[in-house]
């Protein structure tokens, strides 16, 4: 494999990151491995700004261990493996962000998908086996040869099992009978979105790979209730490598621009926001807005700091839309705030959130279930999107207390609204366009707090703006826009689900009771 072009800081890391590979047995020069080692654990951490670099070195450094040798892990399904295998797994904390490295051509998945691996039917396990080039090609009653032969094509084509399983026209239902705690290590974990790791999540990690990478961005939010620490930042100096240089975007990017402008110190929020109408008169990129573009809202949502201005823009996103008082809209979007199921039901936990219903999911309403109380949903970012699942919807309101709930199963899954967001909560999340909303902003800059030595309004502006992937809009004003139409689901159809679903005969599988 030919060796990545680097500048001179990615070089340093990335001989870092090879020597410390090396030492674990995965020689990336070589293209050899050896079998692994007992020994100590290692940990290192790539760092660096948005626009420095870290996902160009993440993909790099997953196509050299795959061309090395090392099979990567995906979460979806593992068959047998030699004893003298080596592994590799690359893991985001949410689905949306490891979506966004999907679509960059890196074969992410969630680290709660991990954590869990499926249970296989035997009859299929063998189908699965055989994909995976583990076994002779089976015989399977209900399947014809020529589903056989599609299953294939699409796993030689995607590498995924279960999509292979679902191209020859089996359910999930069909071929998972359930999932488990993973008991057996894996090897070399690559951890993209590493400053929302929290304490367990990062000691779960640790406990399963021996070589654990990784990525972070010192500037953004640390987790809620870490005091502002990220779980690198007691990493030793030498297990720490910074990415310095600025990578720019093709063209130059005026929201990167944005994004490091803030590290100067005498930066103050109106000397950042005359940057912000600068950037918006030369550069159709930044958008200089004056109310809240409520088309946006439904796939998008506003990007705020306080929860009260949160709740008063879902509140006037719903009311532009006509949404009735009583039930949601095809096409509301929801954010997943957890599942609530007693001990008992763990299997059907678990099931739901390795689908992708994990606290923090974005979510489009689809519409009733068959059930009372279970809703179709569509998670945004999920290998398999489309699932029906008990649910609690809550409904903020301004000025009530008690938020409004128009579906309500005895346990399930729980949402709140969607359409606008707090930062900490849209971290490991991107956008096409994003809209910020800086009244917010100021607010924090009033407020003069800090967090680990930075002004909180500089740390919730960087996270803000970096979420935007090609358009910045900068709304400066409580007003907006009417929605140019009725809210549609053609977005998602469009942009083509799996074909893994949750039949509508499996929602008792999810239900609790």
């Amino acid at each position: 494999m030919t060796a990545p072009t680097l500048s001179p800081d990615q070089a340093q890391a990335w001989d870092a990151l090879a020597a410390t590979l090396a030492a674990a047995g995965v020689d990336l020069a070589a293209q050899e491995v050896v079998p692994a080692a007992q020994g100590k654990g290692r940990v290192l951490a790539v760092l660096g700004k948005a626009g420095s670099g870290k996902t160009m070195l993440l993909a790099e450094l997953t196509a050299a261990l795959a061309a090395a040798g090392v099979q990567v892990v995906s979460g979806d399904y593992e068959g047998r493996r030699r004893k003298d295998a080596r592994t590799a797994a690359v893991l985001a904390p949410t689905n949306k962000a490891a979506f966004v490295l999907r679509m960059r051509g890196v074969p992410a998945t969630t680290i709660h998908r991990i954590l869990y691996t499926p249970v296989y039917d035997p009859e299929y396990e063998r189908l699965a086996e055989w994909l995976a080039g583990n076994g002779e090609r089976p015989v399977i009653a209900n399947l014809t040869d020529e589903a056989l032969d599609r299953a294939l094509a699409f796993h030689q084509q995607h590498g995924s099992i279960p999509g292979a399983l679902a191209t020859a026209g089996l359910r999930g239902s069909d071929f998972i009978q359930g999932w488990k705690r993973r008991e057996d290590m894996l090897d070399i974990g690559l951890i993209d979105e590493a400053s929302m790791l929290d304490e367990r999540q990062f000691d779960d990690l640790r406990e399963i790979f021996p070589t654990l990478v990784l990525f972070g961005d010192p500037a953004q939010l640390a987790p809620v209730g870490q005091s502002g620490e990220m779980v690198f930042d007691r990493l030793a100096a030498p297990q720490k490598l910074t990415l310095s240089r600025i990578h720019r975007q093709a063209g130059d990017s005026p929201i990167l621009d944005l994004a490091h402008a803030l590290s100067d110190p005498a930066l103050d929020f109106a000397a950042f926001e005359r940057l912000v109408r600068e950037a918006a008169a030369r550069d159709a990129r930044v958008v200089w807005a004056e109310r809240v573009e409520s088309d946006l809202m439904a796939r998008s949502p506003v990007l705020v700091w306080r929860n009260a201005t949160r709740v008063r823009l879902i509140a006037a996103f719903r009311a532009a839309y006509g949404a009735p008082a009583d039930a949601l809209l095809p096409g509301e979007p929801l954010i997943c705030d957890g599942i609530e199921l007693p001990l008992k039901h763990r299997k059907k936990r678990i099931d739901l959130e390795a689908r992708g219903l994990i606290k923090g999911a974005q979510v489009v309403y689809l519409g009733p279930g068959r059930k009372p109380g279970f809703s179709r949903l569509h998670v945004i970012g999920a290998p398999e999107p489309r699932l029906s699942a008990a649910s609690i919807v809550r409904i903020e309101t301004p000025e009530v207390e008690e938020p409004f709930i128009p579906y309500a199963a005895r346990m399930g899954a729980t949402f709140l609204h969607g359409a606008a967001v707090t930062i900490h909560k849209a971290q490991g999340s991107q956008w096409p366009d994003v809209q910020v909303f800086a009244p917010d902003i100021f607010a924090a800059a009033m407020a003069n707090r800090t967090e680990a030595g930075l002004p909180l309004w500089k740390r919730l502006a960087y996270v803000a703006i970096t979420r935007a992937q090609d358009r910045l809009l900068w709304v400066t004003r409580a007003r907006l826009a009417r929605p140019s139409g009725a809210l549609s689901l053609s977005d998602l159809d469009a942009a083509g689900t799996a074909p893994l679903t949750l039949a509508p005969e499996a929602e008792a599988e999810t239900e609790a009771g």
